[in-house]
């Protein structure tokens, strides 16, 4: 089932202290919009909308770099007016199509809990992630005694909140009442039929400064990482330079292969896609495929951190080591690191090639050909 998505993210968050906005500020290395969005086009959004003030659509460009599938438009003086922008500027999709309203300051949403809203949307108008109330309750008005409330039948209700476009468009339309506190009531006010789905701890809200020493904590926990590994090979051929790792080596010989023969960056790429479980090389770039005939191999390497992008992930390190006699690879080890890095995006100090022989023993030591072998730490939502 296709689904979009607005995230309200238009607050000034003055609760959570001094300092940007919470939505702009940066949670486990990475801002706490980000997380959101990975989260949904992960899991398959048509297309994200981000409702933000002026100031906010400036920072999105480089808060999103590298994702795509998003736009933004500008928020109302009120979460229901956001909600109604965000809305409004949805791409035009069939009526009937789940749409889901989440909040910014709630970094941690799941597919799992993305997927069950989908599906309590076969019998109802609206679905919303829920945690029963597990505290015992207290009333106490100023001045008075404390009471103790009953917590039975009472739930904490979360986002986000999926509902049909034009549901959600109709029922704010109708809405009379003030502010709502959230989409749900908006839709129950209209007649609407409500599910709960079950809610998930980790989708706490980001509201007081506190609760950024804890997201840290949590965001540990939300995020796995995977370990893929690479090997490739080529035999010498005639030629004048040599492609290792993105850089060009003038030699006496060159490697022969149907693209630019980069063994590193073939290992490497092979490496990225193991650890996210999408095949290898040739899977998506077919040496039979006259079009990548002395192609250049960065190319298969950036979409290899694409798809790593557009499930959420992020490289954490990587690690190449070229097998060969020769040419010396010392020189232009830190050459071949610093374009790794511009290629992968990530800081240089997260990027590693060595060299090693294999004192003249097999096809590498009788100069036949030159190895690669790479190892890659990917970090997943879990």
């Amino acid at each position: 089932m296709t689904f979009s998505v607005v995230i309200v993210a238009a607050g000034s968050g003055t609760r959570a202290g001094p300092g940007q906005a919470k939505q702009w500020r940066v949670l486990a290395g990475k801002p706490v919009l980000r997380w959101s969005v990975e989260a949904f086009l992960a899991a398959g959004a048509a297309e994200v909308v981000i409702v933000t003030t002026a100031d906010g659509a400036a920072f999105l460009p480089r808060i999103l770099e590298g994702l795509q599938g998003w736009r933004s438009t500008l928020g109302g003086a009120t979460r229901a007016l956001s909600v109604q922008a965000g809305l409004a500027a949805l791409s035009e999709r069939p009526d009937a199509e789940p749409v889901m309203i989440h909040d910014a300051a709630r970094p941690f949403v799941s597919r799992n809990v993305i997927l069950a809203l989908l599906g309590a949307l076969s019998d109802a108008d609206l679905a919303l992630p829920a945690l029963a109330v597990a505290d015992t309750l207290k009333r106490q008005a100023t001045g008075e005694a404390a009471q103790t409330v009953s917590r039975e039948h009472l739930w904490r209700a979360q986002t986000p909140q999926a509902a049909r476009r034009d549901t959600l468009i109709a029922a704010y339309a109708a809405w009379t009442h003030g502010d709502p506190t959230d989409d749900a009531q908006v839709v129950e006010a209209a007649g609407g039929r409500i599910a709960l789905t079950a809610g998930d701890p980790l989708l706490t809200k980001l509201t007081y400064p506190e609760d950024f020493a804890m997201a840290e904590h949590l965001a540990g926990v939300a995020r796995v990482t995977r370990v893929g590994q690479g090997f490739d090979a080529h035999r010498w051929g005639p030629g004048e330079e040599v492609w290792l790792c993105g850089v060009a080596i003038k030699h006496d010989e060159t490697l022969v292969g149907h693209s630019d023969a980069d063994a590193g960056l073939h290992a490497l790429t092979d490496a990225i896609l193991g650890a996210i479980g999408e095949g290898d090389i040739g899977d998506h770039f077919p040496p039979t495929d006259p079009k990548w005939k002395g192609a250049a191999s960065d190319q298969f390497l950036k979409h290899a951190v694409d798809l790593v992008t557009a499930k959420g992930g992020a490289l954490v390190n990587v690690d190449v080591t070229l097998i060969c006699e020769r040419p010396k690879i010392k020189p232009h080890r830190q050459a071949m690191r610093e374009r790794l890095a511009e290629i992968l995006s990530i800081p240089v100090d997260r990027v590693s090639v060595k060299a090693t022989t294999t004192e003249k023993m097999g096809f590498t030591g009788r100069g036949e050909g030159l190895a690669a072998s790479a190892v890659v730490a990917v970090e997943t939502p879990a």
